[in-house]
C-alpha cells in the first residue's frame, strides 16, 4: 500500500511536467501552423514524431517497480491517436512501444506494454472517427480503459504470473487514474491552444473583411494617390498602427500618421529596405530603427512591416506599417499585413481585368453602334436624287437631316445622350422616310417631360422605329402608325416603339428574340447593346400577334445625376401628348 501511495504523487507530479511541456511545443509557431489536424504526408509524420516524443518522455518520467516502469506514456499516446486520427495514434505508438522494448531488451513486461501502448494509439485514432471533436471526458474514458487493457495483457503475457500480479496490484490503480487524468488535461490544453488559434484568426479575417470592404471602393480605380490616401488613412485608423503607407514602384503615394514631416507623398523611396522589397516581392518584418535604415534623425519608428502589392508576377508597389514604441508591432499585425497585402494585390488584379472588359465592352458597343443599314442609306440617297430635279429645296432638306443623321451614327462617340438628342435623330430619320413612303405612315410621340432631359444610349430608338417601318408598315397601304412612348417607373424610364402593321407569327418572333434570323438586325443590335451596358435583365421584350403589329419596349435604369428630373417624375407623373402626321 505505500509503495502505491507513494507513486501517485510522483506520477502527478510527472503529468503535470508533461502537459506544461506539450503545452509550451505546441505554443511555437511552426506547429500551430500544421492545424488541428494532419492534411498532408509531412503533417502526418510532423505529429507522429511530437507525439512519440512525449510518449517516451512518459517512460522516462517513470518510476521503476518491480523490474519494470510505472509510467505515463498512455496519456501522450491516447491524445495523439484523438488528436490526428488512426495513422497518428498508430505511429506514435509504436514510437513509444518500439522505445519501450529497446531500453529493456527481454524485460518480463516489455512486450506487454509495448503491444499496450501501440494499441491505446490505434483504438484512440478509431474513436476520434466517431468523435472528431477533441474531448477531455472522451481522453479520460479512453486513457482508463486502455490502462486497463494494458493491466491485462501484463497479466496474460508476462512471467512468472506471481511476479506480474505484484506489479499489477502496485501499477494499476496509479496508472489508470494519472495517465487518465494526464490525457484529459493535456487533450484539453491542446483543444483550448487550437480554440483561441482559430479565434485569433477569425478575428484577422474579420478585420481584414472590414477592411476590404471600406478600401475595395478606393482601390476600385487602380494605385493612385488619390486611392492610396484614402486606403493608408484607413488602415492607420482602424489597426492603431503608428502610420501607414503606401508606394509605388518609385515614390510615396501617401503616407498617414507619425513621421509625415520628412516620409513626404510624391517623393521619392527613401530607404533600402524598402527598394529591396519592391525588388525581391517578399514581405519583412523590420524590428529596429537601424534594420529601417530611415536616415532622418529624429525618425519615430522603431519597428515597420512591408509587403509587396503585386499584379501577378510584377510587384507594382509596396504596404507599410509603422510602430513606435508607444505603438509597437508583433507577430499578429504582420500576418495581417500580409492578407491585407494579398488582398489589395488580388484587387489590383481584377481592377485591371474589369478595366480591360470594360474597354472590351466599349469597343463592341461602338461596333454595334456603328452598324448601318446600307440599304436605308441607298434608299435615301435615291430619295435626294429624284428630288434634285423636281424640287431642290427639299433636297436640300434631306441633305440636311442625312447629314445629322449620319453625324449621329458614326460620329458621336458618347456612351449616353439627353432624350431629347435621340429624338431629333429620329426626327432626321423619319424626315428621309416621309420623302419616300408619303403618307402612307404616320408617327406618334407620347413623352413625359421629365424623361427628356433623361440619358439614354445613342441610336437606341432609331433602330426600332426603322425597323418597324421596313417590317412592320412596309406593306400597309395606308393608316400606318408608329407610337413612341417614353414614362418613369420605379425602375428607371420606360421606352416603347409599338406599330400597327403586319405583326410576326410565334416561330418569327422566336427567331428574333434569340438572334437566329439575318433580319431585324436592328432589334438585334439594339438588344446586345442594352444586355452590355445594364445586364441580362434590361434587353429588348418583344409582343407581336400577326396583323395586330408589334410592340418593342426596354427600360433604361437610372441612377443620381442622369435624370435631373427623376424624383418629381417618379412621384408626380405627368405626360404630354403631340401627334405628327407625316404628309
Amino acid at each position: 500500500m505505500d509503495a502505491i501511495l507513494t507513486l501517485f504523487p510522483r506520477l502527478a507530479m510527472a503529468a503535470g511536467l508533461i502537459a506544461s511541456a506539450a503545452f509550451v511545443v505546441f505554443s511555437l509557431g511552426p506547429l500551430r501552423r500544421l492545424g488541428l489536424k494532419p492534411h498532408s504526408p509531412l503533417s502526418t509524420l510532423t505529429w507522429i514524431g511530437v507525439f512519440g516524443v512525449f510518449g517516451i518522455l512518459g517512460t522516462y518520467v517513470g518510476d521503476p517497480v518491480q523490474r519494470s516502469y510505472a509510467n505515463l506514456r498512455a496519456m501522450s499516446i491516447i491524445t495523439a491517436g484523438l488528436f490526428g486520427g488512426p495513422l497518428v495514434g498508430l505511429g506514435a505508438g509504436v514510437v513509444a512501444g518500439a522505445h519501450r522494448i529497446l531500453i529493456d531488451i527481454g524485460g518480463f513486461s516489455a512486450l506487454p506494454c509495448a503491444i499496450a501502448t501501440i494499441v491505446e494509439g490505434l483504438g484512440a485514432g478509431l474513436l476520434a472517427r466517431r468523435e472528431p471533436r477533441l474531448s477531455a471526458g472522451l481522453a479520460i474514458v479512453a486513457a482508463m480503459a486502455g490502462e486497463s487493457l494494458h493491466m491485462g495483457l501484463v497479466l496474460i503475457l508476462s512471467r512468472p504470473l506471481d511476479e506480474a500480479i505484484a506489479l499489477v496490484r502496485i501499477i494499476a490503480a496509479p496508472m489508470i487514474l494519472l495517465n487518465a487524468a494526464g490525457a484529459g488535461v493535456l487533450t484539453h490544453l491542446i483543444a483550448v491552444l487550437f480554440q483561441l488559434c482559430e479565434r485569433r484568426d477569425a478575428h484577422q479575417a474579420h478585420t481584414i473583411l472590414a477592411l476590404a470592404d471600406r478600401t475595395v471602393a478606393h482601390l476600385r480605380h487602380g494605385l493612385t494617390p488619390e486611392s492610396a490616401a484614402a486606403t493608408a488613412r484607413i488602415l492607420w485608423q482602424e489597426l492603431g498602427v503608428a502610420a501607414a503607407a503606401i508606394t509605388d514602384t518609385t515614390c510615396v503615394l501617401a503616407h498617414v500618421g507619425d513621421g509625415a514631416d520628412h516620409h513626404r507623398v510624391h517623393e521619392p523611396i527613401r530607404t533600402q529596405a524598402t527598394r529591396q522589397v519592391l525588388e525581391s516581392g517578399q514581405a519583412v518584418f523590420l524590428r529596429s530603427a537601424k534594420d529601417i535604415g530611415c536616415d532622418h534623425p529624429k525618425c519615430p519608428f522603431t519597428a515597420a512591416i512591408l509587403v509587396p502589392l503585386q499584379k501577378g508576377e510584377h510587384v507594382v508597389g509596396s504596404l507599410k506599417l509603422y510602430g513606435t514604441r508607444a505603438h509597437p508591432l508583433d507577430a499578429v499585425f504582420f500576418q495581417l499585413a500580409q492578407g491585407l497585402g494579398r488582398l489589395f494585390s488580388s484587387q489590383l488584379e481584377l481592377e485591371d481585368i474589369h478595366r480591360g472588359q470594360e474597354l472590351l465592352a466599349q469597343a463592341e458597343i461602338r461596333r454595334l453602334q456603328a452598324q448601318m443599314n446600307p440599304h436605308f442609306l441607298f434608299n435615301a440617297l435615291g430619295a435626294v436624287a429624284s428630288f434634285c430635279r423636281t424640287d431642290p429645296g427639299r433636297a436640300r432638306e434631306l441633305l440636311l437631316d442625312l447629314s445629322q443623321y449620319l453625324r449621329g451614327s458614326i460620329a458621336d462617340d458618347r456612351p449616353a445622350v439627353p432624350l431629347s438628342e435621340e429624338l431629333e435623330r429620329v426626327e432626321a430619320y423619319l424626315a428621309i422616310e416621309r420623302a419616300r413612303f408619303g403618307d402612307r405612315i404616320h408617327t406618334q410621340f407620347t413623352i413625359d417631360p421629365a424623361c427628356r432631359a433623361c440619358r439614354v444610349p445613342p441610336l437606341v430608338i432609331q433602330p426600332l422605329v426603322e425597323n418597324a417601318i421596313q417590317h412592320g408598315l412596309r406593306h400597309v397601304e395606308a393608316g400606318g402608325v408608329v407610337q413612341v412612348t417614353a414614362s418613369m417607373d420605379d425602375v428607371g424610364m420606360r421606352i416603347t416603339i409599338e406599330d400597327n402593321g403586319c405583326g410576326m407569327d410565334a416561330a418569327t418572333l422566336a427567331a428574333v428574340t434569340t438572334h437566329r434570323t439575318p433580319h431585324h438586325l436592328g432589334l438585334a443590335n439594339c438588344d446586345e447593346r442594352l444586355r452590355l451596358l445594364y445586364g441580362p435583365t434590361f434587353g429588348l421584350r418583344i409582343t407581336s400577334h400577326p396583323g395586330q403589329g408589334t410592340r418593342v419596349e426596354f427600360c433604361i435604369p437610372l441612377e443620381d445625376g442622369d435624370c435631373p428630373e427623376i424624383s418629381q417624375a417618379v412621384h408626380h407623373p405627368r405626360k404630354t401628348t403631340f401627334k405628327e402626321v407625316l404628309v
